[in-house]
């Protein structure tokens, strides 16, 4: 949704047997067609080939263990316009990436939870050692659902991590990763750095 506007939680439901590779390459288009049927949005068709992303990877699709958390008050999420966005702290996950034990915290916005359409979207903002060299220096999301949290466990597919509309443009109050989800590793998977003009919002 590239949390500013609500964006459909990428298809999910893939045909049986389809390849990782094809089911990211799938993801991927509908990232893109979103951008141009989106009112909102920053970017054009005109701009879609000024968009990359590392080759998918299943190595950065794992499984992590859920901590949800209980009685967790609301906290303002800094923007980078200076304002901020309403969320709680939904879950604690733990996982293991290419060998790497992480922790990260899942969130849930305020806004968007009054809404039917999206009461279950999570939120996981990052950091990773890859902003500023070869992907967006203001970090990374992932959007995820809590109905996929199923025994305790969900699968986190970097692979499907997109930049901020900040990333493209002014003008948008795009939450900043919380310190908590720095991760002190690379993440070579997802979306890479914008190679087109940033834009100035109207």
């Amino acid at each position: 949704m590239k949390y500013l506007i609500p964006f459909l939680l990428i298809i999910s439901t893939t045909a049986f047997g389809q390849s990782h590779n094809d089911q990211i390459a799938l993801h991927r288009e509908n990232y893109k067609q979103d951008f141009v049927k989106e009112s909102h949005s920053p970017l054009k068709e005109a701009d879609l080939k000024d968009l990359h992303f590392y080759d998918a990877d299943s190595s950065y699709r794992v499984t992590a263990a859920v901590e949800v958390l209980e009685n967790e008050k609301v906290f303002k999420m800094p923007t980078y316009d200076g304002t901020s966005k309403e969320f709680y702290r939904y879950a604690h996950i733990n996982l293991i990436i290419n060998g790497n034990p992480v922790k990260m915290t899942l969130y849930k916005s305020i806004a968007l939870a009054a809404n039917p359409a999206y009461k279950n979207l999570l939120f996981l903002p990052f950091t990773d050692e890859t902003n500023h060299k070869e992907t967006y220096g203001g970090g990374r999301y992932i959007d995820l659902s809590s109905t996929d949290i199923k025994d305790g466990k969900i699968e986190i597919d970097f692979n499907k991590a997109y930049n901020p509309y900040c990333a493209y443009s002014d003008g948008y109050r795009c939450p900043v990763p919380p310190e908590e989800n720095d991760l002190s590793l690379a993440i070579k998977a997802g979306e890479k750095l914008y190679s087109g003009e940033k834009k100035h919002k109207k």
